[in-house]
């Protein structure tokens, strides 16, 4: 999603004028003129007999089209209507009657037919509030490794190579008490463990190939097939254009005001951050936000951490140095089809960050400190589908601090990216993506030395809408370094990769 304040970015209609200056008294139709010839007969018919009440041209502002021919089916519609509110039936009535005998006896039984499956569904449906939305992905995928280090490149491919077959479901129930708030609770379940698969977001060998979808609940010894509480948190307005969110499992993306891009990222998660995984880490955690927006400007503040359930401060809670928390202010602004974002989020070293190089991962992940991470990230959308593509760029800035007597080094990181997305490619509903970034790598170490730590990134795919309902979407990604500055010195290695997914929404 582009973010929750995206604007209609249809083109307004030219032609479009103020119809109430020209309504008539009977019907505020445009068209109807007390010069018509039939004026007095449809004056008749919906001031005294009602018979037109509820027609779709007989409306206020609408156009009638008096000289428009209609069906047979249109005119036993209408002599139903009348039909149904006449208290003396005459001759011509009955003649009438006769006449559509055959099309009032087909509009009764559509009727008949409707009225039985509305009463089914609302016998059936759990909750007035309550609505179940979910999505399966079944993913196969394919690594291959590449480059001079030979070892590495054998050792990979021998671990990692094979042909994978994994899943990942998703089952939203969200409930809404006033119409304006919202209750979400999210189950979610996969089988990419991260144990042996180069897909889940493991150092196994690099985390950078995890793929968007790739996810499996963390239970115990085995992970796998399990369906478990993802999110949980309310969301309701207070006012004045403020909202706010709170929850003990909520993940970022719902606590910020505005989501700074149009890009899909079908195939790797590294692109569905904006650019800039320090500040847009997707952390999931129990915490809340709270936002204003107005006029197409929003401010937002956060927190989360994965560890308020725990009472003890050297293990968790609120506010505490061992909570792994990520705290902090972001100001957007949203136009006609675009979208800016500046975004601070305080995050403390131990936090589990994964889409970044091997050495960043080593440097934040065990030592004790802060980092913080600045990103600037936007996207552009045209009008109407065609050659031009809709844009999303990003770009992340971070320094790390640590505590005293630690053995890291790393003081400096960055990242950015570029997403573009072609919308109805050979057919209505289909998209075409590419983007290309570079993940969070070292920029500067202790002692003022350039680390050679950077690594490309690129991902391409298709997606075929097979149906409303299922997708079709073969893709590829390329990391041209996924070692980064732990790669051998004086050889390559790196990772290449095919995936088709085949998507369900329901």
């Amino acid at each position: 999603m582009a973010d929750a304040w995206a604007h209609d970015a249809r083109a307004h209609d030219g032609w479009a004028h103020d119809a109430r200056a020209a309504e008539t008294p009977i019907t505020g139709n445009t068209d109807v003129r007390p010069t018509d010839w039939a004026y007095q007969a449809l004056r008749t018919l919906v001031e005294r007999e009602g018979c037109l009440a509820g027609y779709p041209a007989m409306g206020r502002g609408s156009v009638f089209q008096g000289s428009r021919s209609i069906s047979r089916d249109e005119a036993a519609a209408l002599l139903k209507a009348c039909l149904e509110r006449l208290t003396v039936v005459t001759d011509g009535v009955r003649r009438l009657s006769r006449d559509f005998a055959q099309e009032l006896a087909g509009l009764q039984a559509r009727s008949s037919g409707l009225e039985a499956r509305v009463g089914l569904l609302d016998a059936q449906r759990f909750s007035t509030t309550t609505r179940l939305q979910g999505e399966a992905t079944m993913v196969l995928a394919v690594p291959a490794f590449l480059g001079s280090a030979a070892t590495e490149v054998n050792q990979n491919n021998q671990s990692y190579g094979g042909l994978s077959l994994n899943y990942d479901l998703r089952l939203m129930v969200d409930t809404s008490f006033s119409g304006r708030d919202l209750l979400r609770t999210e189950l979610r379940g996969g089988n990419f463990d991260n144990d042996s698969s180069t897909f889940a977001g493991s150092m196994r060998p690099t985390p950078l190939s995890e793929l968007q979808v790739a996810f499996q609940q963390q239970v115990g010894a085995d992970d796998r097939n399990v369906l478990g509480l993802y999110q949980l948190y309310y969301q309701w307005p207070l006012g004045s254009g403020f909202t706010a969110t709170v929850g003990p499992r909520v993940g970022q993306q719902a606590v910020l005001p505005l989501w700074p891009s149009a890009y899909s990222a079908e195939v790797l998660h590294l692109f569905k951050m904006n650019g800039a995984p320090f500040a847009y880490n997707l952390q999931l955690g129990g915490g809340g936000s709270l936002w204003w927006h107005q006029k197409g400007w929003s401010v937002g503040t956060f927190y989360l951490s994965p560890d308020v359930q725990f009472g003890d401060p050297a293990t968790g809670g609120f506010g505490t140095a061992e909570n792994e928390s990520i705290g902090g202010v972001q100001l957007g602004y949203t136009g006609d089809g675009w979208g800016v974002a500046a975004i601070y989020n305080y995050v403390m070293n131990d936090d589990d960050i994964v889409t970044a190089t091997p050495f960043v991962i080593q440097q934040v992940d065990d030592s004790l400190g802060y980092t913080n991470a600045f990103a600037l990230s936007g996207y552009w959308q045209p009008r109407s589908s065609g050659w031009i593509p809709s844009i999303s760029m990003g770009w992340g800035y971070n320094a790390s601090m640590f505590r005293p007597g630690t053995a890291a080094t790393l003081a400096s990181s960055q990242s950015w990216m570029v997403g573009l997305q072609w919308a109805d490619v050979l057919a209505p509903g289909n998209a075409l993506g590419l983007a290309v970034g570079q993940p969070v790598f070292a920029t500067g170490v202790s002692g003022n030395q350039s680390p050679d730590d950077g690594t490309v990134a690129v991902e391409a795919w298709y997606r075929l809408r097979l149906s409303d309902a299922i997708a079709l979407t073969p893709g590829i990604f390329y990391l041209s370094r996924p070692l980064g500055s732990t790669t051998p010195a004086g050889q390559s290695l790196s990772q290449l990769a095919g995936v088709l997914k085949l998507s369900f929404r329901f």
